[in-house]
Order: structure tokens, then sequence, then C-alpha cells
């Protein structure tokens, strides 16, 4: 079983826990009938190609998986749109003092879309690596910022709010299987950002793993 996908410069996804498999699909699906099975085969296959083709899709909801995430804030504020059948719990500004929590890096910096008010295209050239040093130079100050209203005793729910949206944050998320479909029909389309497309790469390779068959149906694959 795949446990941990690295992912971006500082992030994971982590497999914690699982409930169902494809066979607690079909039984889902057959409950209707009052007929159970115990073991999968074709015909079960067919059952849930069949559930999807035909978006008869709440037997996906009983099945669930547990991620522990470690992201970008920024990637986070999109990834919690998904709240159907979905619950994050994510570490806490308030208890935990961020001063030497770690901030995303990109390897490259993109240009603002021509077609796509809310996307990016291409590479800027950085050959003298100034966005770089502009980028980091932002968010180290942040960093120090923080760090300093900390040392002069402010809280760290108020200092908190100085910190960027590039800083790492952790959750765990736990998901329904039609839940995860939904996200990663959306987050690995070619329109999403590409550092949240790098995660649901990451879901996408767990959860392929513990649900083959019904992945296999869900993402068209």
């Amino acid at each position: 079983m795949l446990s941990e996908v690295k992912v971006l410069d500082h992030g994971f996804v982590k497999y914690i826990d699982h409930m169902g498999d494809d066979m607690r699909v079909a039984n889902a699906a057959r409950i209707s009938f009052n007929k159970q099975k115990d073991s999968f085969d074709e015909k079960d296959e067919k059952l849930l190609g069949y559930l999807v083709a035909n978006e008869h899709t709440s037997p996906f909801r009983h099945c669930q998986v547990t991620f522990h995430i470690k992201a970008p804030i920024f990637v986070f504020r999109q990834w919690m749109r998904y709240r159907v059948a979905s619950e994050f719990n994510e570490i806490s500004g308030r208890y935990v003092d961020l001063g030497q929590v770690q901030f995303y890096q990109p390897r490259d910096f993109r240009y603002q879309s021509k077609n796509n008010k809310q996307g990016s295209e291409g590479i800027i050239p950085d050959d003298d690596h100034v966005l770089f040093v502009e980028y980091e130079k932002a968010c180290k100050f942040a960093l120090y910022q923080y760090n300093s209203l900390i040392a002069r005793g402010v809280a760290k729910e108020q200092a908190r709010c100085v910190l960027p949206l590039a800083i790492y944050s952790e959750v765990y998320w736990t998901a329904s299987l039609q839940t995860i479909s939904h996200f990663l029909d959306q987050r690995l389309d070619s329109h999403a950002q590409l550092e949240i497309r790098e995660y649901a790469k990451a879901i996408s390779e767990i959860t392929k793993r513990l649900f083959p068959v019904s992945m296999k149906y869900l993402l068209n694959d």
C-alpha cells in the first residue's frame, strides 16, 4: 500500500486509513433489491460502471478515505470548497507557534494567462533570480514580523495575520469516494492551478490503489 506521496518542495499526502472497498459500493447499490454479496466479480464491475454512467453515485458515498496533507494555505483555500461528505481539521495558528513554519517556493514563475482571468501560462525568464529573491524576501520578512510580534507579547491569533498564503499548513481530510472523485475531476483538469493539480495527482494515486474499479469508472480512465 502506498502510504505517502511527496508534493511540491515541502508538502506531502499521507494515507491514514479508509472504510469500504469496491464490494461495499456494489452492496450499497444492491440493498435496493435486498441483496448482498461477499466476493467481487465481473457482474459487480458492470454494476459500478452502470452506476457511474447513469449518475447513480450515492453508493460511492459509503466509502471514505482519510488523508494527512501538508500544503500551502493558498492550495487549501481552493481545496476546502469540497465540503459535501467531506471534513477538514487543520493546524490552528491560535495554538501553534508558526515562527519556524515553511513556505512554498515555486520552481518557476508563470505569466498571467491572456485567455483565462484566473489562470497562468508559460514561464517568465528569471536568469538572474530577481523574482525568486523578491519572493523569498517577502516571505522571510513576514515570518520575521510574526516572530517580532510574538516576542513583544502579541497573541498568536493576531500575530498570524501578517503571514502569507505561501506558508504550509497541515490538515486531516476525510471524504467519501464520490467527493474525492469530484475533487479529482476538477483539480486534475488542465485549467486548475498547477500546484493543486500536483496534490490531486497524489490523492488519485493513493485512492486508485484502494478502489481500483470504482476509480476507473468515476474518473473515466
